[in-house]
């Protein structure tokens, strides 16, 4: 029995060659299903990372927006707020108690800006003129040490946030 027919050695022989070309095809099935599975994992991976920052994008546009909603609002104000300032700044001190309720209207006013996110931007006379946030209305002859310095501010600049609306106007040396 030690010795096996031909027959039974060639059928055995054939058995185990087939095993080990099923087992082949079924480990190339294997990797080819493991190689797609890792490119679909990537394309999700990728997919929900893409979705994250279109989410993140979003809600920081929507808070921009919300940020500067009233920035025309505001800005058609700005005209009126000045026109406030100057009339009050205009009446002589024996007659400002007469003008007392608009003085309290106009701080009013401003306190409601101010809660909305308006700034005064900040311009003082003798600062070095910058063209990122000033606007120069004119350039006026001047000694060497006001050369590029603001003389003059002649209207107020405003800020909503973290942006311009309107920049101040100023007077600069020459």
């Amino acid at each position: 029995m030690a010795n096996k027919p031909p027959k039974a050695k060639e059928k055995l022989k054939k058995t185990t060659a087939k095993k080990k070309s099923v087992k082949s095809d079924i480990s190339e099935k294997l990797e080819e299903l493991n190689g797609n599975l890792e490119q679909e994992k990537d394309k999700y991976l990728r997919l929900f990372a893409e979705f994250e920052n279109f989410k993140k994008r979003t809600a920081k546009e929507r808070i921009e927006l919300f940020k500067t909603a009233g920035q025309e609002v505001i800005s058609a104000i700005l005209p009126i707020l000045d026109d406030m300032e100057r009339a009050i700044n205009q009446t002589p001190e024996e007659e400002r108690k007469s003008i007392e309720g608009f003085v309290l209207i106009n701080n009013k006013l401003i306190d409601v800006l101010r809660i909305n996110g308006l700034n005064v931007a900040v311009t003082n006379i003798g600062d070095t003129f910058d063209a990122e946030i000033h606007e120069a209305i004119t350039l006026i002859p001047s000694d060497d040490d006001q050369k590029g310095k603001i003389i003059d501010v002649t209207e107020k600049g405003y800020q909503l946030g973290d942006k311009i609306i309107r920049f101040p106007k100023v007077v600069v040396g020459q």
